[in-house]
């Protein structure tokens, strides 16, 4: 039975190992660098949610300074990218935002920039609230919003009016029906019809690594006069770096999500849990 267990493992550690760039943050920086050479941007997250513990929460927050710093000093280009439950929303909203407010204020020091990952939707609305009770103040905080879920239309048109930055994902949490469009041609429509509305947002990310969604994107950012540098496409490490580099090769403005540390299982495994065509998307990068 053991043996069993490890045989699974095995290939999910190293499948994982394609798409997480390494345990530690000097792992991460290196493969931020490379991506430089090339032309393209980054957002590092250390992996990890749930802190279930005020010294867990600390750890996380200390976590994205130091990433901060280290950007700064080996001075590649890169943001960071967190999640609320990880420094604290699950267990003491105070704390959550006191981190958050320390890593802002770290960030704008270093004249970097921050993005509140979006979670489950039990957590919209707080990480929205939490985001917005402190954007006046740290505008280089951004924000993620998920195409399936049933309000995000809703959610985009008021980021717009609090002009706010906003990468938009397709979401990789599984919700009910009534809360979460329940078909990908749902899903994908009404990616299309944030991503329009975001057009008129201040420097709109359209996370994706679905053509038809790319081009719907690309479609509305002229539409609303935007020239390259106005808006970023976004995708995942380990997935479609050919494209990145065509993408990038059209004067497309190309940043990378690249997630590290050694908590990369739940990571790994939602991303190809929820959606079969997920598992069928990560097989075939793997020879990519």
């Amino acid at each position: 039975m053991r043996n069993a267990r490890i045989a699974p493992m095995r290939a999910l550690t190293f499948l994982a190992s394609r798409f997480v760039a390494g345990d530690a943050i000097d792992d991460a920086i290196s493969s931020v660098r490379a991506l430089n050479q090339d032309g393209i941007k980054a957002t590092l997250d250390n992996l990890g949610e749930d802190s279930l513990t005020r010294e867990q929460a600390l750890a996380a927050a200390e976590e994205n300074l130091v990433m901060l710093r280290r950007i700064a000093e080996v001075g590649v280009d890169s943001n960071i990218s967190l999640k609320l439950t990880q420094i604290g929303l699950a267990i003491d909203p105070a704390l959550a935002r006191e981190n958050l407010i320390r890593i802002a204020q770290e960030a704008a020091r270093l004249k970097n920039f921050v993005r509140i990952d979006m979670e489950g939707s039990a957590w919209t609305q707080k990480t929205l609230d939490l985001f917005y009770s402190l954007h006046d103040q740290y505008p280089n905080l951004g924000i993620v919003l998920q195409a399936y879920l049933r309000r995000t239309e809703a959610d985009c048109r008021d980021a717009v009016a609090r002009k706010v930055r906003v990468r938009l994902c397709k979401g990789a949490y599984k919700e009910p029906a009534d809360i979460a469009f329940p078909s990908k041609e749902d899903v994908n429509a009404n990616y299309d019809k944030c991503a329009a509305i975001l057009a008129r947002a201040p420097i709109p990310a359209f996370a994706t690594h679905d053509d038809a969604r790319i081009a719907a994107a690309l479609k509305a950012c002229d539409a609303a006069g935007l020239v390259k540098s106005d808006y970023e496409i976004q995708m995942l490490y380990g997935l479609r770096a050919k494209r990145w580099g065509e993408l990038r090769a059209k004067g497309h403005t190309v940043r990378i999500y690249v997630p590290y540390g050694t908590h990369w299982l739940p990571y790994f495994t939602r991303r190809i849990r929820e959606r079969k065509e997920n598992w069928m998307f990560v097989v075939r990068n793997l020879w990519s």
